[in-house]
């Protein structure tokens, strides 16, 4: 059998309340294979064992501390040595440190127990766990102090340090939909399309949707349309990128009109072209195109500025 060899792999150690959960967290959302507290006797057995998917080529962070099942420092290290030797393998630790009267506080507010003062203060157990992890920190190619870092900002960095191609990209989903049927549930940004002149009160219109060129017309023909455009395709420009940037794994932009056959189907499309345009790789779904079109759903016809429907 093949042995799994990752491109990159990490350990993630440290002090106990220095961050690593929110470390492994933000490394998962980026895509990475993430394993905790993985007893040490068997980290052999997980570099040994083949991937599910065959292109499953994911870097992998194990994450490691005092309280893993035999700790021991010196012997992670010889560990690291030889799997580098050996097989080839890419290993770095990141070591996350942080001040005692910083740990002791963060102890404190979440009234937790420090896992080596269970029945003591905990500067205590941070002392002794110090102690006990300098091997490590002394070996440990990369290293954060998350003393003045909230965990917010402790992410950030980690997602600056460790997405790489492919990885961390924000999926950006563009979704039609109609009121009629309510929400999606899954909608970050909801934009309603029902001020636009409707197409289903012209009949040879009515059984088109809005991704047919006449229907497209009618709609984008209607005066309130172009300054619309433009300001939504303003808005969302600025506002993906800060998305990306904030780490959000997901972002669904949703365009709602009455039926959602017609307006809010043409306008995700042409907004899913603009962001393409501008470097991004939304998906579109149109929720509800397949549903019967029915007058009592769309109200009245209201007559436009224009002189249209």
């Amino acid at each position: 059998m093949s042995k799994a060899r990752p491109k990159q792999i990490l350990l993630v150690t440290g002090m106990s309340g220095a961050g690593k959960s929110t470390v492994l967290r933000t490394l998962e959302d980026l895509g990475w294979e993430v394993v905790d507290n993985l007893p040490l006797l068997l980290l052999n057995r997980l570099l040994d064992t083949a991937p599910a998917e065959a292109d499953d080529d994911r870097p992998l962070a194990i994450g490691i501390g005092s309280t893993t099942r035999g700790f021991d420092p010196e012997s992670i290290v010889r560990r690291i040595k030889k799997l580098r030797e050996e097989h080839g393998h890419d290993i770095g630790t990141l070591f996350l440190e942080c001040s005692g009267a910083e740990l002791e506080r963060r102890y404190s507010e979440t009234r937790r127990r420090h896992p080596l003062a269970q029945d003591r203060p905990a500067w205590d157990g941070i002392a002794h766990e110090r102690e006990l992890l300098t091997p490590l920190r002394r070996w440990a190619n990369r290293l954060i102090d998350t003393t003045d870092l909230s965990s917010n900002e402790l992410a950030q960095q980690i997602r600056a340090t460790f997405s790489g191609e492919g990885l961390g990209e924000t999926v950006i989903s563009v979704v039609s939909f109609g009121f009629a049927r309510g929400l999606p549930r899954d909608a970050d940004l909801v934009f309603d399309m029902r001020f636009l002149r409707n197409p289903h009160w012209v009949a040879e219109l009515r059984p088109g949707t809005g991704r047919d060129a006449d229907v497209s017309a009618y709609i984008a023909a209607d005066p309130a349309y172009p300054a619309a455009m433009a300001q939504i395709e303003s808005l969302l420009l600025l506002l993906v990128p800060r998305y990306q940037a904030e780490g959000k794994a997901y972002v669904t932009i949703a365009f709602g009109c009455t039926g959602g056959r017609h307006r809010s189907v043409h306008v995700a499309e042409r907004m899913a072209q603009r962001l393409r345009a501008a470097g991004f790789s939304p998906t579109v779904a149109h929720r509800d195109t397949k549903t019967a079109p029915q007058d009592s759903l769309e109200g009245a016809p209201v007559t436009t500025a224009g002189g249209g429907v």
